[in-house]
């Protein structure tokens, strides 16, 4: 067992691996994420846990538009160019290939498997080192074959963002 209990716990929550995109004017960005799930049907929300020191939080604030890469597993090298952060990489999305969403103009980067564009509905400060970013579902891309079964997690690249 562990010393920390709540930490080992928290660990085991199953948690998928996306690349969060965000637009602000010309300004572009993705970043990697896990703390994500859909909140309601109608209208069809998603909830993320988005870091208070993120490069994109600035961006989803004031751009009022985000985008979900979901990768599937055999696409896992792709998203893992994108785990630096913008304060130590602020170039990482030259070389990247994407093209902007239909209805946001986040970046859909080439070798997602599904995109589910978001428009803001509220980002909340609940006291913790995260914001809530509610987002409203309003359009979505399956590029890929698969489902959540094919779908990248952390435990399939055997990393943890938990605890």
């Amino acid at each position: 067992m562990t010393a920390d209990p709540i930490k080992e716990a928290l660990r085991r929550l199953p948690y998928g691996f996306y690349s969060i995109t965000s637009r602000r004017g010309d300004e572009v960005n993705a970043m990697v994420g896990n703390w994500l799930t859909q909140v309601s049907y109608e209208p069809r929300l998603v909830l993320f846990g988005l870091s208070k020191i993120a490069y994109s939080h600035e961006l989803i604030a004031a751009g009022g538009v985000f985008a979900i890469n979901v990768f599937n597993k055999d696409d896992s090298e792709v998203i893992k160019s994108l785990t630096k952060a913008h304060a130590k990489k602020p170039d990482k999305m030259t070389g990247v290939i994407w093209t902007p969403g239909p209805m946001t103009g986040c970046p859909v980067l080439e070798g997602a498997a599904a995109v589910i564009e978001c428009r803001v509905v509220q980002l909340i400060d609940v006291g913790g080192d995260h914001d809530l970013l509610v987002g409203e579902v309003v359009n979505a891309l399956l590029l890929k074959s698969g489902d959540a079964h094919t779908s990248l997690t952390l435990p399939d690249l055997n990393w943890s963002y938990a605890g």
